[in-house]
C-alpha cells in the first residue's frame, strides 16, 4: 500500500506552486501511465495533485495560424477534432494508432508527452534499472532487450520512449508550453525529450516544478502527403517496434520538403536531420527513400534479441516514405500496410 495525500489545483499558478513545495509530489490528470507505475511499486509519490479542473482543455487558433492544444484536451477529442483531422492528419492518425479507445478517453496531450517507457526492466522492481536507481545498472543490455533501442543508446540505458502522438509531433515540429516558478517558457519539441547519456533517469528537459501547460502546432502540417506507419506484435493495444511518421511537400512527384521521425528505437522521437535533407529536391522512388532510410540508421546498434530492428526500421521507412508520396496514408481502422 502505498500512502500518498492527494490535492487539487485551482489554476496553472497553484499547480506551480504545490509542486514546487513537495518535490516528491506528482500532477495527476487521465492517470492512464502514472497508476500503473505506482500499482508496480516504480513511482512513489507523496502527494498526488490534481489537475484535471485547471483551463488546459481548449483548441484554438494562434496568431501565426497554427493551433494551441490545451495540455488537458484528451486524446480521442485531439485524434478527431475537425482542425486536427483536416490540417494535421498525421498527428490524429498517429494517437489513433496508440492504446485502445477507453484509454484515449482518459489520457491527456501533456500526460502523453510525459510517459515513461515499457522496458521490461523499468517495471521490474526486482532487477537493477538505472531509470529507476541511477548505477544500478541497465539489465536489459544482456537480458530480454526485443523491445528496446536501437539509435541513441548509452552504456547506462536502452529503453525506447513509448509514443505514438509524440512521433507526429516530431514531424510536425511542435513547440511545448510550460509553466514554472520562474514564469512561462517554450521548448522546441526536438529539445524536450532527452537521449539517456549517463543521466537516463531524466526522461525530459521539464524541471522537476514546471507543468506543461499546451502544445502549439506550426500554420502548415503536411495535410495532403503523410503518412503514420506502426509495426507491432499484434495489430492492436501495443506499442510500436518500429513507428514511422512522414510529412512530405511535392512538387508532382518531386520532393520539396522531407521530414520523417521515428518511434519505438530510441530514447526520444528519433529524426536524423541529413536524411531528410537528402530526400529535398529528389523525386520520390524507391531508391532515394532507401538512401534516405541507410542514412537515418547508419549509427544503428543491435543488442542480442532485437537486431532485426535495424532492417525492420529500414523497410518501415521505406514503405512510409512510399505510402506519403502517394498520398495513400496507412489507415489506423484497417491495419493491411497499404
Amino acid at each position: 500500500m502505498i500512502n500518498f495525500q492527494y490535492t487539487r489545483a485551482s489554476d496553472v499558478s497553484d499547480a506551480v506552486r504545490q509542486i514546487a513545495a513537495d518535490p516528491t509530489a506528482k500532477f495527476i490528470a487521465g492517470g492512464t501511465n502514472l497508476l500503473d507505475l505506482m500499482k508496480e511499486d516504480v513511482e512513489h509519490p507523496t502527494r498526488l495533485i490534481d489537475i484535471t479542473r485547471l483551463p488546459l482543455t481548449k483548441v484554438e487558433e494562434t496568431a501565426t495560424g497554427g493551433l494551441r492544444i490545451g495540455a488537458l484536451v484528451p486524446n480521442s477529442d485531439l485524434a478527431w477534432h475537425a482542425a486536427i483531422t483536416q490540417r494535421y492528419p498525421v498527428l490524429a492518425s498517429a494517437i489513433l494508432a496508440g492504446a485502445s479507445a477507453q484509454l484515449r478517453n482518459m489520457a491527456s496531450t501533456g500526460g502523453n508527452l510525459l510517459q515513461r517507457t515499457r522496458c521490461f526492466y523499468f517495471y521490474d522492481t526486482a532487477t537493477p534499472c538505472n531509470k529507476r536507481e541511477l548505477g544500478s545498472g541497465c539489465s536489459a543490455i544482456k537480458g530480454i532487450n526485443r523491445i528496446n533501442a536501437i539509435l541513441g543508446t548509452s552504456d547506462a540505458c536502452i529503453a525506447t520512449h513509448p509514443s505514438d502522438m509524440c512521433v507526429a509531433l516530431a514531424v510536425l515540429e511542435a513547440r511545448i508550453h510550460v509553466a514554472g516558478p520562474g514564469g512561462e517558457r517554450i521548448v522546441p519539441f526536438a529539445d524536450f525529450h532527452r537521449l539517456p547519456g549517463e543521466t537516463p533517469e531524466q526522461d525530459t528537459n521539464l524541471d522537476a516544478n514546471e507543468i506543461v501547460t499546451a502544445v502549439e502546432l506550426p500554420a502548415e502540417g503536411f495535410a495532403r502527403n503523410y503518412t503514420y506507419l506502426k509495426i507491432r506484435d499484434r495489430l492492436s493495444y501495443a506499442f510500436a517496434l518500429v513507428s514511422v511518421a512522414v510529412g512530405l511537400e511535392m512538387d508532382g512527384t518531386t520532393i520539396r520538403q522531407a521530414r520523417f521521425a521515428l518511434g519505438g528505437v530510441a530514447h526520444k522521437p528519433w529524426r536524423d536531420p541529413s536524411a531528410e535533407a537528402a530526400l529535398n529536391g529528389q523525386v520520390a522512388s524507391p531508391e532515394n527513400f532507401r538512401r534516405a532510410a541507410d542514412l537515418a540508421l547508419r549509427d544503428a546498434k543491435g543488442f542480442e534479441h532485437n537486431a532485426f530492428k535495424i532492417e525492420l526500421a529500414r523497410r518501415t521507412i521505406v514503405r512510409a516514405l512510399t505510402q506519403a508520396s502517394r498520398g495513400t496514408p496507412q489507415s489506423q481502422s484497417n491495419k493491411k500496410i497499404a
